[in-house]
Parts: structure tokens; C-alpha cells; sequence
């Protein structure tokens, strides 16, 4: 789970007094502001809203739209190994170069770009703690201006799903083995009272409830107010203290979509240290239309 390019001051001083498992997932604001002309360093901002990036980005970062540069356009599903490669080469990425993610909504698509990233054993990645808003509301410098960046010659491995993605029959045997299953989405969401976010659209789903067996944790209790993830005190607080969860369980965290799931899947694993997570993409959208797929209703016990 170590990068494979270690740069200067990583792993950073200021994640480490965080006490995570793995500080060297983590980079500060002010290990960005260092290394803003770092050759070997590519910031790639990834939002919720993809018009942010125009508006304003931290200088030299590049624009990565997770609805096209990391889904496929037809089936539902990520990228091919081949369009995995040629989104990396256009981008000017290859094995020596460190990843920054980063972006909106306390990094739910940084976190979730990062993950589609680990699919296709891309392990030179990390996250800049407290994302976008922490950036910007420590006034640090930002612009409008793209930047171009030479093509790499990077040569991408064939995407392994088994490690950290659950599907819905793999999710299915997880319940009926009664493995622990994290829902991150709202209270709201987890009862049943809504079928999507509060504020948010209707987005198809028949029936709402969660996953018989899943335990509430909202992917929002993992994060600071300034977007920052809480110390590893805080989080084993959460985790281990109010649902019980061991480093050693195998556990399957799920949303609507993936995108918040797999920022609790980013906790679990890298900050606290588990070894066997996997987020469960197809998430309630799939699990609350399929067909006899059980479900329940109301608060957790």
C-alpha cells in the first residue's frame, strides 16, 4: 500500500500527528503549496460539479470529469484497460509520477477517482486533505488557465476488480453470511423516508430502505468541518467504537451511486487500517430496483 514514488516530505509531517494507518495517503495544503512546480507531481481535481474546475483550480491541476473520463460511456461500468491507458497518457501520467486527487463535496470524487484509479493497480496516488474548500478557504492561490502537460508512454495493467469492488451478487452473499455492511448514506436515506439525498433530485430508485444487516455510519461523520478528515482517534470512534468493526472484518460499504461509499472505503482502509474492504458501486440505486433483492426499513437496532 505504499506509493511507488516516495517524494521529498512524504510521508507529510502534518497528516502524520493524524495517527492514520497509512499517512502516506495524505498530503497537506501546505505540501501542495511546496510542491506546486514539482515536475513528478500531477494534481488532478475531480468534483461533483464539473463546471468548478473552470471557475477556479489550484494552479497546474488538470480536470478529470467522472462522468466521462472514468465511466464507460454505454454499459455501467468503468473504463477498459485500453481506455484507462489512454486517459493516463493524455493526462501526462506514467509509474514515476505522484497523483494528487482532490475536489468538492470533501473529496467524495477525489476519493472515488482514486479508488477507480487503485482498480487498474495504479498505486502512486494520493489525497489532499480537506480538498478544494480547504484550499480555498486558506485564500491560496488559484487560477482559471489549463495547463498542457507533454503525452506519457504509460503502459496500463488489466483492471482487477476482486480486491475492491463488490458487485450485487457478491454483495447478496456478504448480507446472507452476515458480514458487516457499512451504509454511508444519509439517516434519511438508511430508513427509507427518501429515496435520494436531502436537496438532491429523484434518481429512479423503486423502493427505499437499506440492505438487510448494514449498519447507518454517513460518509459526512468521517470529516472535519473544513472537509479534512478527523483524526484516526476520532474515526476508530466511529468505526470500531459505535459499530463495532475490527481491522481484521471483511466489510462491503455502499451508497447510491459509489461515490460516497468509496470515501468511507478510503477511511476504512487507509486511515484505519483495514485489510479487507470493498465498496459495492451499484450501490441502492441497484440494489433498491432489483428484483426480489430484500430490504429493510426503519433505524438500525
Amino acid at each position: 500500500m505504499t506509493p511507488v514514488a516516495i517524494l521529498p516530505g512524504l510521508p507529510d509531517p502534518t497528516i502524520v500527528a493524524k495517527g492514520y494507518a497509512h499517512p502516506e495517503r495524505l498530503v497537506s495544503t501546505d505540501w501542495v503549496a511546496a510542491n506546486l512546480n514539482t515536475p513528478s507531481v500531477r494534481l488532478l481535481e475531480c468534483n461533483e460539479d464539473v463546471l468548478l474546475y473552470d471557475v477556479e483550480h489550484i494552479p497546474g491541476a488538470q480536470k478529470l470529469d467522472w462522468h466521462i473520463d472514468l465511466n464507460d460511456q454505454v454499459e455501467r461500468d468503468y473504463l477498459d484497460r485500453a481506455g484507462f491507458e489512454a486517459l493516463l497518457r493524455r493526462l501526462g501520467v506514467d509509474d514515476t509520477t505522484t497523483v494528487v486527487f482532490y475536489g468538492d463535496k470533501n473529496n467524495w470524487w477525489a476519493t472515488y477517482a482514486f479508488w477507480v484509479f487503485q482498480l487498474f493497480g495504479f498505486d502512486n496516488a494520493v489525497v489532499l486533505d480537506g480538498g478544494r474548500a480547504k484550499w480555498l478557504a486558506e485564500a491560496r492561490v488559484t487560477t482559471d488557465v489549463r495547463p498542457s502537460y507533454a503525452p506519457s508512454a504509460y503502459v496500463a495493467r488489466e483492471r482487477d476488480d476482486s480486491l475492491i469492488r463488490a458487485y450485487l451478487a457478491d454483495t447478496r452473499a456478504h448480507m446472507e453470511a452476515g458480514l458487516p455492511m457499512v451504509d454511508v448514506r444519509s439517516p434519511q436515506e438508511y430508513t427509507g423516508e427518501k429515496l435520494h439525498m436531502p436537496d438532491y433530485p429523484q434518481e429512479g430508485t423503486l423502493r427505499g430502505g437499506h440492505i438487510p444487516g448494514a449498519r447507518s455510519m454517513p460518509w459526512a461523520k468521517a470529516a472535519e468541518a473544513d472537509g479534512s478528515f478527523k483524526s484516526a482517534e476520532a474515526l476508530r470512534g466511529l468505526y470500531q467504537g459505535e459499530l463495532g468493526l475490527s481491522a481484521s472484518d471483511t466489510v462491503v460499504t455502499y451508497c447510491r451511486i459509489g461515490e460516497r461509499s468509496s470515501h468511507t472505503w478510503f477511511v476504512l482502509t487507509y486511515l484505519l487500517g483495514f485489510t479487507n474492504v470493498r465498496n459495492y458501486d451499484g450501490s441502492w440505486t441497484e440494489w433498491g430496483n432489483a428484483v426480489r433483492a430484500p430490504i429493510r426499513r426503519g433505524e438500525q437496532p
